[in-house]
């Protein structure tokens, strides 16, 4: 049965947030970062979540995440500001039960 998963959130004035995802409807990071509104409207997810515009650029703050960068998600990173080497796309992580407890911090906006 799907569950809520928690997962937290440093937003881009330092401020960490604690949310609830669901598991249950396809969502990735970038999508609840815009449902929580933890960055300023416009700012994150411009492209929509194609991995074309790194506006949804977090870094990963621990290691609950296993899945590594895809192909698209290197390109666009290695053209994008501020590019650490926890760098993710948020886009590109889906909400599952397997990144329960993942902790991140919205990268500066490009």
């Amino acid at each position: 049965m799907p569950q809520d998963i928690t997962i937290k959130i440093t937003d881009r004035k330092g401020v960490l947030h604690e949310v609830l995802a669901p598991t249950d409807m396809n969502l990735n990071v970038m999508e609840l970062i815009r449902m929580y509104e933890l960055a300023e409207e416009g700012t994150v997810g411009v492209c929509g979540g194609m991995a074309m515009c790194a506006s949804c650029q977090c870094y990963v703050l621990n290691d609950v995440l296993k899945t590594e960068r895809n192909d698209d998600e290197e390109a666009m990173l290695s053209e994008a500001y501020h590019v650490k080497p926890n760098s993710r796309l948020g886009c590109q992580i889906p909400i599952s039960e397997e990144i329960d407890g993942l902790e991140l911090e919205i990268a500066p906006e490009q």
